[in-house]
């Protein structure tokens, strides 16, 4: 028997798109003789559809569409499709109205639907909100081979591999009890920087622990914040890789049931060198360079996908000189194409020579269009217009965001004169501590790297330097400064990066405590300072655009801050 794994790219939504696309991958593998095809984790809505699952019309149309797909199937294909199912039996038992379901389609008709179990609530995961856990086993019969069904956080509950359990109940173990010959895992799992070496040393772990091969298959593309990798996989019995999807775009893989069953003559235990997070985790971990080359395919799908999906064609952004747009430009160029990304420069009189020049310099590599527009005649106007109210004070932060505000609003007025998204620049050492302009810099509808740290900012671009500047030479040595003030540099208000970036890693991806950190070696004066920063920021970050999440504590669906509250000092 032939199992085919359909790694896909759903539009929240857009059932009827993405039941073509099922049918078009179904229709691709045909030609194999393919039995059995996997789609993932609610493929056919797209993950996840939030509030949209309030809207009872909108599960009804996902219902109409199974039974449409049922009967366009290739003859003798069976498949797998994610799906929203209502649940009988919420009104009288109190119960969720909704489960998170997976349909299987056979023969022209829906044979059966399987349900979630383990109900994720943590990070960017609500789905306690909506769904009803299903309470048995999922599994079913193809052609004499008996396949177990988990969906996603199912596949994350095992005692032996973590050292305890989140949940009451192991699915995958409950599986292997009721003698399935192979475990199905169908997921819509987001990308997080290494997620991939974790997701398959738990597929390895669970596979030879039970003795069972898995097939994983996840979700692709970018929606809204979350970027979903693929890197689908199978799994023999003995634990070894027999093929394994892209990273981060569609993809098709076929795979042979004899071969999961039994330990093939030749696995393909190492299919890519440069794509085998198995064995790199094997020999501790994956290297730098493959590092940030998925840090930069992840923001690069992310931008494509925010953009296609919102109907945006062309980007905008602001061109300061400085390393944190250069990144964002290079990312929306490999994004869109050069043609269709705008660099506005926009020097104030306080701008350096040099922000210029690399910022021409930058436009150049990249093949970008650019235009240059002259703030100096638009600070004066606001000089003129607030000297009343301001007279008799001192220049200071407020004078100095005038010039990021006038910036964000030129660059507004661009976009919408001209159908562009808006691309912000800001990186997370900024939005953590507040060291960005609301309504100034933070305009935008995308913010490319709010989740990439400044210390990681500048790993990516050297990297991408590594075989021809694309990133000019002087961006990435010159001193970072915002420029709003003569002879600005980050350093006067910030500490250095280095510190600074690994301070908000233990205090917001670690959760350590104050003490915590200053055990490890940092000042109580800087600790204290950071702390109090972050915060402060929280309403600037209230009000940020989305941004595209890599890292395992974003500032986004995930984090969920009081603004008005107070915390004990140190």
């Amino acid at each position: 028997m032939k199992i085919a794994i359909a790694q896909l790219n759903p539009t929240i939504g857009d059932i009827t798109n993405n039941a073509q696309e099922i049918l078009t991958a179904a229709r691709n593998v045909a030609q194999e003789n393919v039995r059995l095809l996997l789609t993932p984790e609610l493929s056919l809505c797209g993950y996840s559809p939030r509030d949209l699952l309030l809207d009872p019309g909108f599960v009804e149309s996902m219902n109409q569409e199974l039974q449409a797909i049922a009967s366009q199937l290739p003859k003798n294909m069976a498949v797998l499709i994610g799906t929203v199912e209502t649940n009988p039996h919420a009104a009288s038992k109190g119960q969720k109205p909704l489960y998170n379901s997976m349909a299987l389609l056979d023969g022209g008709k829906v044979k059966q639907v399987f349900h979630k179990r383990l109900l994720p609530t943590y990070d960017v995961f609500d789905e306690d909100r909506y769904f009803e856990p299903g309470y048995e086993a999922n599994c079913f019969t193809l052609d004499g081979a008996k396949f177990g069904v988990s969906i996603c956080e199912d596949l994350w509950n095992d005692e032996r591999f973590w050292g305890k359990r989140s949940y009451e109940v192991n699915p995958i173990e409950e599986l292997a009890q009721v003698g399935v010959d192979v475990i199905i895992n169908l997921s819509a799992s987001p990308y997080t920087v290494g997620k991939q070496q974790l997701r398959e040393s738990i597929l390895h772990h669970a596979a030879t622990a039970y003795q069972k091969p898995i097939l994983y298959a996840n979700q692709v593309g970018g929606n809204d914040d979350l970027v979903f990798d693929g890197n689908s996989v199978a799994f023999n019995s003995v634990g070894q890789v027999v093929d394994r999807a892209q990273g981060f775009d569609t993809d098709l893989i076929v795979v042979e049931l004899d071969e999961l069953l039994f330990q093939s003559k030749s696995p393909l235990t190492n299919l890519n060198q440069d794509r085998s997070p198995l064995t790199n985790l094997k020999k501790g971990g994956v290297g730098i360079d493959e590092i940030n080359e998925e840090i930069y395919s992840a923001l690069v799908l992310g931008v494509k996908d925010y953009a296609r999906k919102c109907g945006f064609s062309q980007a905008i952004l602001g061109l300061s000189g400085g390393i944190d747009s250069a990144l964002v430009a290079a990312i929306a160029s490999e994004a869109l194409g050069a043609e269709n990304v705008l660099g506005v420069l926009m020097p104030s009189p306080y701008s350096s020579e040099h922000s210029i020049s690399d910022a021409v310099d930058l436009v150049n590599n990249l093949g970008i269009r650019s235009q240059k527009l002259e703030i100096k005649a638009a600070m004066e106007a606001y000089d003129r217009l607030l000297q009343p109210m301001f007279a008799g004070t001192e220049f200071g932060i407020a004078e100095e965001n005038i010039q990021s505000r006038i910036r964000g609003n030129l660059l507004m007025a661009i976009a919408n004169k001209f159908g562009y998204l808006l691309l912000s620049t800001g990186n997370k050492s900024e939005m953590a501590v507040g060291y960005c302009t609301l309504y100034g810099d933070m305009n935008g509808g995308l913010a490319v790297i709010a989740d990439v740290p400044k210390t990681r900012v500048f790993k990516l671009c050297r990297w991408l330097n590594r075989q021809q500047e694309i990133i000019p030479a002087n961006i990435i040595t010159k001193p970072p400064s915002a420029e709003l003030k003569p002879g600005q540099k980050d350093a006067d208000s910030l500490p250095d990066y280095e510190i600074l970036d690994d301070i908000l890693d233990r205090l917001i991806c670690q959760h350590q405590s104050s003490a915590e950190i200053i055990a490890s070696g940092h000042d109580r004066s800087i600790v204290s300072k950071v702390r109090a920063l972050v915060t402060r920021a929280e309403f600037k970050r209230r009000q940020a655009p989305p941004g595209i999440k890599i890292t395992d504590r974003a500032f986004g669906t995930g984090w969920r801050m009081p603004i008005a509250k107070r915390l004990p000092l140190i």
